[in-house]
């Protein structure tokens, strides 16, 4: 089969193609036939960093879509010839999606609906589960999205037409809630929208600020983040009492030192806080014990993305 791999740290130019047997799936894996192949910010930021220990070689692509054709002892033989999408076949593991054939743990290759394009499913993976994620993290709220459990939350999603902030917007609004989100251009927008966004702001050429009171006047509950070091400010002053901020930042726009803490005066009263909490990035989890929380609503994900 054809693999592309890396066999250092850099830039493109350290990727190779090759070829490679077909693996064989062990006990609690599957594998897939890759039809499409996502590829996201954490992957060429990966691809910068030594190769995990005890790896000489590596394919890369945390995410992607095919059909699984074969599995191992352990996992059900009805699998054989399910769509799925995948998500972290590359996390500390050899094999990514960049590749004919991949293997994944079992439960790392979720059903992908028949109506469901193989490129939306290599979509799904870290955008789909970095927007969950974000939109769950807080103390008190829903652990999973479904419907009706933001019912009644104000989202402020920035960026809106990126990949995690679509994602977002589509979870949110699925979820019940008010959704606003910032854009920088008319073109940007219009994703924004075909997402469900009930207001759209072009922070270029509209005070933002203003603009998101006008639509929440008590102020935002929840904001997904994409630039907390450039955004502190404005997520400041639209927060509501007892608001949070969830980023998901892969490093390069890290919030100003006065925001790291936890607790922020927010715009109502001195008395009223925010919290500031980080959505961890897909592949890139700091904390072991954030894993179990990105696994969290998988199909309810798939789902919502499915049908928007």
């Amino acid at each position: 089969m054809k693999s592309v791999i890396r066999t250092t740290a850099g830039g493109p130019e350290v990727l190779q193609l090759v070829e490679r047997p077909v693996p064989q799936p062990g006990p609690d894996e599957v594998r897939v036939r890759v039809h499409v192949s996502g590829v996201n910010p954490t992957d060429w930021r990966s691809r910068r960093r030594a190769l995990p220990p005890g790896m000489t070689e590596q394919v890369p692509h945390q995410d992607g879509a095919g059909v699984v054709d074969a599995v191992g002892t352990q996992v059900d033989s009805a699998r054989v010839g399910q769509r799925v999408w995948i998500w972290e076949a590359a996390w500390e593991r050899p094999w990514g999606t960049a590749q004919q054939y991949t293997l994944v743990p079992d439960r790392h290759a979720v059903a992908l609906p028949d109506h469901a394009p193989f490129e939306l499913g290599a979509a799904l993976g870290i955008p789909a589960l970095t927007a969950h994620r974000a939109l769950t993290v807080h103390d008190g709220g829903p652990g999973r999205i479904a419907p009706g459990t933001l019912q009644g939350s104000t989202v402020l999603v920035a960026g809106g037409a990126g990949a995690v902030g679509n994602a977002a917007i589509q979870l949110a609004r699925w979820a019940g809630a008010r959704v606003i989100t910032t854009v920088s251009s008319p073109a940007k927008a219009t994703p924004a929208r075909a997402a469900g966004a009930h207001q759209v702001v072009n922070y270029r050429t509209q005070d933002a600020a203003a603009e998101i009171l006008a639509f929440a006047p008590e102020g935002v509950d929840i904001v997904v983040e994409v630039s907390p070091g450039t955004n502190s400010a404005l997520d400041i002053a639209v927060a509501a009492p007892g608001a949070v901020v969830a980023y998901y930042a892969g490093g390069e726009d890290r919030p100003s030192q006065h925001i790291h803490h936890r607790e922020i005066p927010t715009r109502p009263a001195a008395r009223q806080f925010l919290t500031l909490l980080r959505g961890w990035l897909i592949g890139e989890q700091e904390d072991s014990a954030a894993g179990g929380s990105h696994s969290a609503g998988l199909q309810d994900a798939d789902h919502a993305l499915g049908r928007s």
